[in-house]
């Protein structure tokens, strides 16, 4: 085992090990002040269940990335050295990491809760985290910087709001970030301090899984609440922006690093793409929670929750498998996308169509 994959294995473990004794803790604070996701009419579970899990992916990210850090630093290696863009990403994931505890804790509006994610999506493009250069998607490349601003905010609320609002079924949201970030430890293992976070939070996240996944209500079962899937989807935009960045991109920053990028978000993205744009053609406010996601489609088509969670994770496994195999095949990046898109559309659909007919 050479020096980085021992330090990203000891990063992930070691987060792995916080979480799996800070989450019985905070499962024990919930229950001793109260602190639960109570059932409503738009939410699957029909008990109570403490939801602040999401409190130890921050503080478990941080104990392995000082232990990843450590190990480079015995085994000859120079420890690792952040730069402006890291900083910015940290300043700017505590204050969603903090607008997630309060929502979980006495709740806030999602137009006030969009204004903080917008404020810290600014953070980025501050510190030069940018997106300047489409690398050949619809044939674009350089853009203007102002463009690119612009574009690389959007893009930030976007993934962020995608992986909070898909956070609705057990394992879900937790279980895609576990894929996209294992997928961004090794596409960014030329940066070891990012790509231990990565790994780092990977290992918080498998553990946190198993509690959320397999923990029975009243038991262990404890959901990641806003804290976790706002911070979830702010480390994943700063990955997916990071990959881009020349000298960082493991592929010289072309049009397969952006493929890759938008395959790994492809299918949270669209998910909230296509919710927001159902809401606003049907009179209601983009930020009113209904039961239009993905994994709702799936269950009013008859599946179990298990069966939902299974059925999303093996659409976002297919969907890798199809762009690799389009992109050998020299397929443009633009109709890989849009077969993406046509695919998921298709299954949208039948599954719409189901749900009716079960009805």
């Amino acid at each position: 085992m050479n020096s980085t994959i021992l330090t990203f294995v000891l990063a992930s473990l070691s987060a792995a090990i916080v979480t799996a004794i800070g989450l019985p803790l905070i499962i024990r604070a919930c229950r001793y002040f109260k602190l639960y996701d109570l059932p409503n009419e738009r939410k699957i579970h029909h008990r109570p269940v403490p939801r602040l899990g999401g409190l130890i992916f921050m503080p478990a990210a941080v104990v392995g990335l000082a232990v990843a850090s450590r190990v480079q630093a015995l085994m000859g290696e120079s420890e690792f050295v952040f730069g402006a863009s890291t900083l910015a990403m940290s300043i700017g994931g505590l204050m969603i990491y903090m607008i997630g505890i309060i929502d979980d804790r006495v709740g806030m509006k999602a137009s006030h809760k969009f204004v903080i994610q917008a404020i810290a999506a600014l953070i980025l493009p501050l510190c030069n985290l940018i997106i300047t250069d489409l690398n050949g998607i619809f044939g674009l490349h350089q853009i203007n910087i102002w463009i690119g601003y612009v574009l690389t905010v959007i893009m930030i609320l976007t993934i962020v709001n995608a992986i909070n609002l898909i956070d609705g079924i057990d394992g879900l949201s937790s279980g895609l970030c576990i894929l996209i970030l294992t997928a961004y430890t090794y596409l960014l293992r030329g940066n070891p301090a990012i790509a231990s976070l990565d790994a780092a939070i990977v290992g918080s996240l498998v553990v946190f899984w198993c509690f959320n996944v397999f923990g029975k209500v009243g038991g262990r079962k404890i959901f990641m609440g806003d804290a976790g899937s706002l911070f979830l989807g702010y480390v994943c935009a700063y990955m997916s922006i990071k990959s881009l960045m020349r000298p960082i991109a493991p592929v010289d920053c072309g049009e397969e690093q952006m493929l890759i990028s938008i395959t790994l978000l492809l299918i949270p993205v669209l998910d909230v793409m296509r919710v927001a744009v159902q809401r606003l053609l049907t009179g209601h406010g983009i930020f009113v929670p209904d039961k239009t996601h993905i994994h709702h489609i799936l269950m009013n088509a008859g599946l179990s929750m298990h069966a939902a969670l299974v059925c999303i994770l093996t659409l976002f496994l297919l969907i890798c498998g199809i762009n690799y195999a389009l992109w050998q095949c020299h397929f443009l990046m633009p109709v890989i996308v849009l077969t993406d898109v046509a695919i998921y559309a298709l299954i949208i659909g039948v599954l719409m169509m189901l749900g009716k007919s079960e009805n």
